[in-house]
């Protein structure tokens, strides 16, 4: 697993490992960004670099900083076919681990300036180019969280309109 905190919070290295009775490695910091994956010079680079060609893998998951594909598109896409081709070579199947978007009303999304629903297409837009352009996997989470935060807005509209519904019929 090569990522940074979306990656190695809640110990989801130890979770996968267990869900899928594997040996998962990760190569991750908080706040790191492919380009660093990619850098020999740099302490995490370095060991990355030195494990896609001294071990054998059989996945090998990448995820970008957080807005990483929105604000730095092209970066993200050329560093995501440079580590894809690195990964191929080793004999193992890239897989992009495509991340979220910020919290709906947060000050984190406040500050790009975009909605919601804009991050998420545009984070979900950027991961499935790259993992078109790359013939890779994709593990869709931001999608999943999405899907379910569209499903907790319409419960809690049922909700609301229900509670009128309700003090409406009491009133009478």
């Amino acid at each position: 697993m090569l990522g940074n905190s979306f990656t190695f919070a809640n110990n989801m290295p130890e979770t996968l490992a267990n869900l899928i009775d594997a040996e998962v490695v990760q190569h991750t910091r908080g706040g790191v960004r492919l380009a660093e994956q990619l850098n020999p010079n740099t302490k995490m680079g370095g060991i990355t670099q030195a494990a896609l060609e001294n071990e054998k893998w059989d996945y090998v998951i990448l995820q970008e900083m957080s807005n990483g594909p929105i604000t730095s598109r092209e970066s993200f896409l050329n560093n995501t076919a440079l580590l894809c081709e690195r990964i191929r070579s080793n004999g193992a199947v890239p897989v992009l681990y495509a991340t979220w978007a910020y919290q709906k009303g947060g000050k984190q999304l406040e500050s790009f300036g975009m909605d919601y629903d804009e991050m998420y297409q545009k984070m979900y837009d950027a991961y499935h180019e790259a993992a078109d352009q790359n013939d890779a996997l994709i593990a869709d989470v931001g999608k999943c969280f999405y899907e379910e935060a569209t499903k907790q807005d319409i419960l809690l509209k049922m909700a609301v309109i229900q509670m009128s519904l309700d003090l409406g019929l009491q009133r009478r």
